[in-house]
């Protein structure tokens, strides 16, 4: 289905063999962390209320946070207003700052207010960035996005690279067919389960694994559709969304990305090298504009769109590209899921829960990738999602039909 560093040792050991060991580890963690798994959809019972305070007590232990560090929280009133007096207290209890919370809505709750945000109110285009630069981690809640000025201008300030910022959007389900669905109360309880029982460390070290890897390796992405594309990374920065949002994390940030810590925590994300992309994308049923495409067929050579073919809607397909420029027909990112409870839920309807970080979900983007560290530019973004494919390096499989493989 679709969807739009290694420890020091005296002892020198090939990478390849790093890489199985803790495949391998880690693995074998995931499969104690499956087994434990407690199914939160399904059934007619009323799903739990969210715990404010626990969530904001993890968000807190994942921040790590410091005496002195400035902190903002950026969102919009409504469901999660609880969430914000428990943030904030556990903020003042860890010794940092607290900068309040800031409304992308309008007007700003009295609750929310402090100095720090009566400046923001008050703050121009030019002086905004400035700003914000005081602050040393914010945390986007459900609502706030890259269209408010600013969560931009945070942004702006991450790319200076200084400062880091939690993703708690709790949102990004999908249907098969790539359309995004609204937020219920029972992925609310879904995705409260995975943030407080993810394995974290185990999480760090199948990624970790992986990454060694795609070292020097060629990726091998193939579907039963028909997919059959291959590249390499070279040396481009890999983003492992571990759920690490630590400052000393921050510090060794390599593109924008790593400076934006996703919660719930699970995908690795790298742009590859775009000369070495080539072959083709299969789709199943996927939707483009208003359009529901069949049997799309995308080919690649160093990482460019020569060809597109499809049963029916090719012209939404084409229009889509067209209105976006060079980097409508441009490979974007590779990312691959590796949080066993982000995995597609086995009852009731399946859908892809949070943005396919889920075990197994592999992302075949198009568009820019400036923020991974790639070299395509213009703004365009098309995520496609694929829940049933292989993916292979240099022959060694390590997700076989949308399911990690025990190493």
């Amino acid at each position: 289905f679709m969807l739009s560093q290694p420890v020091g040792h005296s002892t020198e050991v090939p990478l390849a063999t790093r890489a199985r060991y803790l495949a391998s580890l880690s693995f074998l963690l995931f499969l104690g962390c499956v087994s434990s798994v407690v199914p939160v959809l399904g059934g007619d019972a009323e799903p739990p209320s969210l715990d404010f305070a626990a969530l904001a007590e993890r968000l807190l232990e994942r921040l790590e946070l410091r005496p002195g560090e400035r902190v903002l929280l950026v969102g919009v009133p409504g469901s999660f207003d609880a969430l914000v007096p428990a943030f904030r207290e556990g903020v003042a209890a860890a010794g940092a700052t607290d900068l309040g919370a800031w409304s992308v809505a309008g007007d700003t709750p009295d609750a929310w207010s402090t100095d720090f945000t009566a400046r923001l109110a008050e703050a121009s285009d030019e002086t905004l960035v400035r700003i914000l630069s005081e602050v040393d981690a914010a945390v986007m809640m459900p609502g706030a996005s890259t269209m408010h000025p600013v969560y931009a201008g945070l942004q702006d300030v991450l790319r200076r690279g200084r400062g880091r910022t939690v993703h708690f959007h709790w949102a990004g389900a999908y249907a098969l067919d790539g359309t995004l669905m609204a937020q219920t109360p029972e992925y609310d309880a879904f995705y409260q389960h995975v943030l407080h029982e993810t394995d974290y460390t185990a999480l760090a070290a199948a990624q970790v694994g992986f990454e060694l890897a795609m070292r020097g390796g060629e990726v091998r992405v193939t579907t039963p559709a028909g997919t059959d594309l291959s590249f390499r990374i070279g040396d481009r920065p890999v983003t492992k969304q571990d759920g690490n949002a630590s400052a000393a994390r921050a510090a060794r940030a390599l593109n924008l990305i790593d400076r934006e810590v996703e919660l719930p925590a699970g995908a690795i994300r790298v742009a590859p090298l775009e000369a070495s992309v080539d072959g083709v994308i299969a789709f199943p049923p996927s939707v483009w504009g208003e359009t529901t495409v069949h049997g799309l067929v995308l080919t690649f050579e160093s990482g460019r769109v020569v060809d597109a073919r499809a049963e029916r809607g090719l012209d939404a397909v084409l229009a889509e590209m067209d209105s976006a420029g060079d980097a409508g027909r441009a490979f974007r990112e590779f990312a691959l899921g590796f949080n066993p409870l982000l995995a597609i839920p086995e009852r009731g309807d399946p859908w892809i829960p949070y943005y396919g970080y889920g075990a197994g979900v592999v992302r075949l983007s198009l568009g820019d990738n400036s923020e991974l560290g790639g070299a395509v530019g213009g703004g365009y973004v098309r995520w496609n999602f694929f829940t049933d494919a292989t993916v292979t390096i240099d022959g060694d499989v390590w997700v076989e039909g949308g399911g990690l493989v025990v190493r």
